[in-house]
């Protein structure tokens, strides 16, 4: 299996930043989009636990739109073959760091997030 083949690290990184452009504009039709639409999808977010894609849909929909610009700090993205990725990113929003891994899967549909972590790290005293 080859780690990295240019043309796919191409797909994830436009699925990637196609994703984070929808999550600080809030649209959420977009960001449904782009997760797996299967009960076994998770999103382990910093103040929630969802499991399936409803919890995940049901969490957008009903999430505050304003205040979601943050600045990306490092963003490392590793294809395996060409039907799987994992994307992951540190970021800075209202001077907090953030950590956000995602698992991207290329279904018949297109590449899918089936699997997402953002958490906080503590404040800085």
């Amino acid at each position: 299996m080859q780690t990295d083949i240019p043309e796919i690290v191409a797909e994830v990184t436009a699925a990637f930043e196609r994703y984070e452009r929808a999550l600080v504009s809030n649209d959420v039709a977009v960001l449904d989009e782009l997760f797996w639409n299967d009960p076994r999808t998770i999103r382990y977010g910093a103040t929630e636990i969802l499991h399936g894609y409803a919890e995940i849909m049901e969490f957008r929909a009903s999430r505050p739109s304003t205040g979601l610009e943050r600045q990306l700090l490092r963003t490392v993205i590793t294809t395996h073959g060409r039907d799987f990725a994992t994307a992951n990113t540190t970021f800075s929003r209202n001077g907090r760091t953030g950590r956000q891994s995602q698992t991207w899967v290329r279904r018949p549909e297109g590449w899918r997030v089936v699997a997402a972590h953002v958490s906080l790290m503590p404040p800085e005293a």
